[in-house]
């Protein structure tokens, strides 16, 4: 896992096109302060070839999650919205279904 810094924020979603018309693959909540999160997406950077991206969430304050069941109803035209405000990452889905704040984020490539 490599830690995602605050001033990679930018590229990296924007690398990822905001994760519009991505796919939630699942959530697991490993402790109270600590939340993964697997999603499939486009790379810009790799021609729009499709990849999974894991995220891990530590140190979480909030957390509005839903069942790994219903994961593929969650409508991702929007994207999703990841900023850092105040020393706190927030990923949320853009219709606001999903939202993760945390002071520590990391994350993984894997394939599609």
């Amino acid at each position: 896992m490599k830690p995602l810094h605050v001033d990679q924020l930018p590229n990296f979603v924007k690398r990822f096109g905001n994760f519009i018309d991505g796919e939630l693959r699942s959530i697991q909540t490993v402790s109270p302060t600590q939340i993964n999160l697997t999603l499939a997406c486009q790379d810009i950077a790799r021609g729009y070839d499709w990849l999974s991206l894991e995220f891990e969430f530590k140190d979480v304050s909030e957390a509005s999650l839903i069942d790994n069941d219903k994961l593929l109803h969650v409508e991702m035209n929007d994207g999703i919205s990841l900023t850092n405000k105040d020393n706190l990452f927030t990923f949320k889905t853009n219709n606001a279904t999903l939202k993760i704040v945390a002071k520590k984020l990391k994350y993984q490539e894997k394939p599609f």
